[in-house]
């Protein structure tokens, strides 16, 4: 696992916010109000190299056995595109973004266009089309 930030440092989904006041708490546990923070805590976990928590915030219909994040790719920033409900009183949402990274062919990014699930009080990352 990469370092973590503390929580003054500032998040690393490029909110703007201090990873205390952002994706902090929803990684330690904390429900995620809406599909675009769970997003961007995943985001964030994928920055710090956080797999148990990417597991536990995808659907389990969906979940891979492992995840082995690659050491070799830091993410970089992350812009949201375009949201489609995933609020906090939806069931359903869908999150487009960009991610930028870099790893050992250089730099990158990924654009895709993600589905969230809402089950009770918890949103979980369903799937995404890539493109």
């Amino acid at each position: 696992m990469r370092t973590r930030p503390s929580d003054s440092d500032r998040c690393p989904c490029s909110s703007g916010s201090t990873y205390g006041q952002c994706c902090g708490p929803i990684i330690a546990g904390a429900p995620a109000p809406t599909a675009e923070r769970l997003m961007r805590s995943r985001f964030s976990a994928f920055a710090i190299g956080d797999a148990p928590y990417l597991l536990r915030s995808w659907h389990p219909s969906a979940r891979p056995d492992v995840l082995d994040p690659d050491p070799h790719t830091r993410w970089l920033w992350l812009e949201i595109t375009a949201k489609e409900g995933g609020g906090p009183f939806d069931t359903e949402g869908t999150v487009a973004f960009v991610a930028a990274y870099r790893d050992e062919s250089g730099r990158g990014e990924l654009r895709e266009r993600s589905r969230f699930v809402r089950e009770g009080r918890d949103w979980f990352y369903l799937d995404g089309d890539v493109g």
